[in-house]
């Protein structure tokens, strides 16, 4: 029961994944063919909404669901590492037809073939949390 929140907030997000088309691998072909402005329209409102939260949270000082303060430490600002990192995420995304937030609400909306992306993307997490030591960060 303690965690319910979190499931209440995963439904939501997935029904306004559904709703938005945001999950649609068309919509997502779309974008990276240039051809719509509909899903650059979701990705700089989810942006917006993050700059907006990140400043609230460091303004407020709100803490985590656990009574722990946020912490923002910066990073070291590497090209390199947001290049390959973006160049992955990217090829991923393009070949999946979505990226990690839909790919689970597609297997809810009845896409079972998401299953292996989900699959695969659970694998590539696991092996970065093995080699993440010997990655430049």
């Amino acid at each position: 029961m303690k965690f319910i929140k979190f499931l209440v907030v995963g439904v939501l997000f997935g029904i306004v994944m559904a709703k938005s088309q945001a999950l649609s691998w068309y919509r997502i072909q779309e974008m990276f063919r240039f051809q719509s402005f509909h899903m650059y329209g979701i990705i700089g409102t989810a942006v917006m909404l993050g700059v907006i939260g990140t400043a609230l949270i460091k303004f407020k000082k709100w803490k985590d669901y656990q009574g722990n303060p946020i912490q923002f430490v910066p990073k070291d600002k590497g090209f390199w590492r947001y290049l390959i990192g973006g160049t992955i995420f990217g090829l991923g995304w393009a070949l999946s037809g979505a990226c990690p937030g839909p790919m689970v609400v597609n297997i809810g909306y009845g896409y079972l073939s998401f299953i292996v992306v989900v699959f695969f993307a659970s694998v590539g997490t696991y092996l970065y949390g093995v080699f993440q030591s010997k990655l430049p960060h």
